[in-house]
């Protein structure tokens, strides 16, 4: 009897099976099929094809950047740093200055009475880790300047191209209009222009010194355009969009990560508001930990773990898009 219930169910998901790929699954494939032999032969096929192509480039020309940033050395990356932070100055100027702000830093430390021996850990993070965080810290500022104005820059773009003019001349006219970094970066195109550099090689240039995902879109879709043609008008319009579209996305991020944004503030803060509480109601219960080896120690252990705790909440909340 169990047999036969299972032979009658097998054969009743087999027919329904059959019953599927004949009446549901045969048709879209023949449908499927169909549409691509009309794609072939229509005008909408050929729109495709040279938008997959146009696609296929630009996924090319994004690795082949990240292949070059990759394939930096360590002075070559920190001269880029420099370029990006928009310093005038060269390695050896860089040095000095890290070197110097080293030494005033391990001379503070050795004022304040703490042991000798950590002045050799505040030396080394006074001349490698601040300089490298301060142009960390202007080269996204200077960024997210260049950043908020690129999309209405666009739009002047388009707008002057669907009026008549050339592309050198809305460049030229995006540098008078808008504040540096945005209108020094598109001076630097027209003069580089003037002097006979190809756009290419300048937007190349430009993206080392300002290597943020809205110019890299910006120079791969004018490079792809000139190449095979088009309406390039368009093409910075969608580009525009798209631009919009990213920061409307990263303003709501930025919104979302507000609140933790506050927490991580509160929570830094609090042992300070305490130490300064206590230094005011009973200060040498305090001052134990200034005038005891033990004390000095567990302060050390302490802003060690302050400031990694604080580098991961930073971490954790900074959104890049």
């Amino acid at each position: 009897m169990i047999s036969q219930q299972t032979s009658v169910a097998a054969m009743l998901i087999l027919g329904g099976l059959i019953i599927g790929a004949v009446f549901i699954i045969r048709p879209k494939v023949l449908l499927r099929k169909r549409m691509n032999q009309i794609g072939m032969i229509g005008d909408g096929g050929a729109s495709d094809k040279a938008e997959s192509r146009r696609q296929k480039r630009i996924q090319e020309k994004v690795k082949q950047l990240e292949q070059k940033s990759r394939k930096q050395s360590r002075l070559e990356a920190l001269r880029s740093q420099i370029m990006q932070a928009g310093l005038d100055i060269n390695l050896g100027t860089y040095f000095v200055f890290s070197a110097i702000i080293g030494v005033f830093a391990s001379l503070g430390y050795l004022l304040t009475g703490l042991p000798p021996l950590g002045a050799v850990p505040v030396l080394l993070i006074g001349a490698f880790l601040v300089p490298k965080l301060l142009l960390g810290s202007m080269a996204d500022r200077r960024q997210r300047k260049f950043t908020r104005n690129f999309a209405d820059a666009v739009d002047l773009i388009v707008r002057g191209i669907r009026s008549g003019l050339p592309i050198n001349e809305c460049f030229r006219v995006v540098a008078r209009e808008f504040d540096p970094p945005l209108g020094e970066e598109f001076r630097l195109l027209v003069e580089g222009q003037n002097l006979g550099w190809t756009i290419d090689d300048l937007m190349a240039r430009g993206i080392q010194r300002l290597p943020t995902a809205e110019y890299k879109f910006f120079a791969i879709v004018t490079q792809i355009q000139r190449q095979t043609g088009g309406n390039l008008a368009e093409t910075l319009s969608n580009l525009s969009n798209v631009l919009r579209e990213r920061k409307k996305m990263r303003d709501k991020a930025q919104a979302m990560a507000s609140e933790a944004k506050a927490s991580a503030m509160i929570i830094g803060s609090l042992p300070f508001a305490v130490a300064g509480i206590l230094s005011v109601v009973n200060p040498a219960y305090l001052m134990l930990l200034f005038t005891e080896k033990t004390g000095n120690y567990l302060l050390g252990f302490g802003a060690f773990w302050m400031t990694l705790g604080s580098l991961v909440m930073r971490k954790m909340i900074n959104f890049k898009m």
